[in-house]
């Protein structure tokens, strides 16, 4: 049986199923410290979650994505990070990510942004049009797993600051 999902803009009740759904998701993920359900949590309080996106199944949180301002050294305005996403364990790899990435990628041209990067696969995020920008650097992070995409704009040159609520 097929569920079907429905992607919607998260409201207050959401925020424990949040907080649950992002810390299975990673429980067991590589590369992680285990802190991004403090990061989307930080986010939320500091009032930088630009874009917070739920999917449903059933009636039941199953995924999330946050979306937060970035800083560029060249003072390029206007420029997003996406991240952290997360889909429950027992939802992954049936394209819960995907609509909540090409959702909130709407989302952000909706708001006429200039583009958004992000630290990920890059064989996953490139069909969502994000590629590597030798020109745009996050430190202590290599290089292939740096990815941007522009919504029309130059893509910027200098180093990228994502929100002080990574630093959790």
């Amino acid at each position: 049986m097929r569920c079907i999902i429905k992607i919607r803009q998260e409201i207050a009740s959401d925020v424990a199923d949040i907080r649950a759904v992002t810390t299975a998701a990673f429980l067991n993920a590589p590369h992680t410290s285990h802190i991004e359900h403090l990061i989307v949590d930080a986010l939320r309080d500091s009032g930088s979650l630009t874009v917070s996106l739920i999917a449903e199944a059933n009636g039941q949180i199953v995924g999330h994505v946050a979306i937060s301002p970035v800083s560029i050294s060249d003072g390029s305005q206007n420029w997003y990070g996406l991240g952290p996403i997360s889909v429950a364990p027992e939802h992954q790899g049936i394209g819960i990510g995907s609509q909540l990435v090409k959702q909130a990628l709407a989302s952000l041209r909706d708001r006429s942004a200039s583009g958004c990067v992000l630290v990920g696969n890059p064989e996953y995020y490139s069909r969502f049009g994000f590629k590597v920008e030798p020109s745009l650097v996050l430190p202590d992070i290599p290089p292939e797993y740096f990815q941007a995409i522009s919504f029309g704009t130059q893509i910027p040159s200098g180093i990228v600051s994502f929100h002080e609520s990574f630093n959790v």
